[in-house]
């Protein structure tokens, strides 16, 4: 989510274009040029800045007053002198937030050097073909959610995966995205399909913000800073507070597009991203997606998701949902296979603790020095970290169903190649392991990650906790 000053600069002056011209004596023209090496100064000199900053970003960033901009319209689908609803510069909510957040990117950011940053869903994709998601955020690339495949399976060549079961689906009908085909609620809940927007889960007026003695509020100490970063900065008692993470809406939030009674009941969580995120990881740990998660955040998803959410469980008894919450604790037993575990069958002392980034952990605390520190160096697991949902699942979208973060279908997630090597299957006449995906889209389900980073016949990444392989 961040853009450079000259970006700001330009959208919040002119969004057609620098100023040009001349004026007598040369005189506009000195001024130009003083004002752009002053800004090159600061652009040298300071960190670039969040479009949002934290909290709200400029008004007509998301909004138009009356879709005409140097005589032509400026919201994406709508005629002149017709914008969109609440003025937004979409048809939709989600399309507000596409305007920016979706590109044409064409390949994943590098492991090092200038990433895809805030881009979360790639432009141009479609179903059945090679197209490629090659978004690799924490959250997901919300294109999965276009890749419907048809492939072999059992001699059989009519067997396909729906795109749509990959996510979230949002509603966003100038980019292609649409209600959900089967689900009308939120699974777990009541919240409504037809209204699931970007809006439903991050507050688009950033209201939320955390004070120094990690309460939330929705008033009082103005925002200063982003809080979703390591490099954000902290908020000082009495003086100021700083975003939540993402944006994500507190307790209280319900759009203002939903009717009914929606409003969340829990807070928005704790958590700091990576501040160059976005790009393709060489690591298990992750350098380009990792999140460190603090505390509260399937206490969040059970806003929407409540009958999903379980804290304690009695192994063995029936009734029962995969345990997820802050008390959600793992056992010494869960604790040491995942420190251990390298791949398949083998285990170890792997690097970061044997920390992986595809298998995350709430470290069970709201201690930002703490959730700072691990997001700089990531280390072991241990009985005060619990499970959250986004152990499993990401949060926008992914390659596979449910949006897992792995594939869940077949037991292997690799094969071997004739050298004995791991390798992404690459079969064309048995797709059970790849479901019609090709290698490249295999590495990018996997945010970028070689196959040689799971071993040769690597079992699904559940052994990572359960070491049952």
């Amino acid at each position: 989510m961040f853009c450079t000053p000259f970006a700001l600069y330009h959208s919040a002056i002119k969004t057609g274009g620098w100023i040009t011209g001349f004026t007598k004596g040369g005189i506009q023209l000195k001024i130009i040029i003083n004002v752009v090496l002053a800004f090159a100064f600061v652009l040298i000199s300071v960190p670039a800045f969040a479009f949002h900053s934290g909290g709200v970003a400029e008004c007509e960033g998301c909004h138009s007053m009356h879709n005409s901009f140097e005589g032509a319209a400026n919201v994406t689908g709508m005629s002149q002198y017709k914008s969109g609803p609440y003025l937004l510069k979409a048809q939709d909510q989600s399309g507000a937030c596409l305007n920016c957040h979706q590109a044409g990117d064409t390949t994943p950011g590098p492991v090092t050097g200038k990433d895809n940053g805030y881009h979360i869903s790639t432009a141009g994709v479609t179903a059945y073909d090679s197209t490629t998601p090659v978004e690799l955020t924490p959250g997901g690339d919300f294109a999965w959610l276009k890749k419907t495949m048809t492939f072999y399976l059992w001699h059989d060549p009519s067997v396909s995966t729906e795109g749509d079961r990959h996510g979230h689906n949002i509603i966003a009908v100038d980019f292609g995205y649409t209600q959900d085909m089967v689900l009308t609620a939120a699974p777990g809940g009541t919240y409504p399909a037809a209204n699931l927007a970007c809006s439903s889960c991050h507050d688009p007026h950033g209201k939320y913000r955390r004070l120094a003695d990690g309460t939330k509020a929705t008033t009082g100490l103005p925002i200063f800073n982003s809080g979703s970063y390591i490099n954000s900065k902290d908020p000082i008692t009495g003086v100021s507070a700083v975003g939540v993470y993402r944006l994500l809406a507190g307790v209280g939030y319900q759009p203002k597009s939903l009717t009914g009674s929606y409003a969340f009941a829990n807070p928005s969580p704790d958590a700091l991203a990576p501040s160059s995120y976005n790009g393709l990881n060489d690591t298990i740990a992750g350098g380009k997606d990792r999140v460190a998660y603090g505390q509260g955040m399937s206490e969040w998803c059970a806003n929407c998701h409540t009958a999903m959410h379980k804290d304690n469980y009695t192994s063995g008894t029936k009734g029962l949902v995969h345990p997820a919450g802050n008390g959600a604790k793992l056992t010494a037993a869960i604790a040491g296979n995942y420190k251990s575990y390298v791949s398949s069958g083998i285990a170890g002392t792997p690097a970061s603790g044997g920390y992986s980034s595809l298998a995350p952990f709430e470290l069970g605390s709201g201690d930002y020095a703490a959730i700072k520190t691990f997001q700089a160096s990531p280390g072991g697991v241990s009985t005060s970290s619990n499970v959250l949902c986004l152990s499993c699942h990401r949060a926008h979208a992914s390659a596979f169903e449910s949006m897992t973060r792995y594939y869940l279908g077949n037991e292997f997630m690799t094969v071997a190649d004739a050298s004995n090597a791991a390798a992404y299957d690459s079969s064309t006449t048995e797709n059970k392991i790849n479901t019609g995906y090709s290698v490249t889209q295999q590495q990018n389900a996997y945010n970028g990650r070689p196959a040689s980073l799971f071993g040769p016949y690597a079992r699904d990444y559940c052994n990572k906790c359960h070491a049952k392989d």
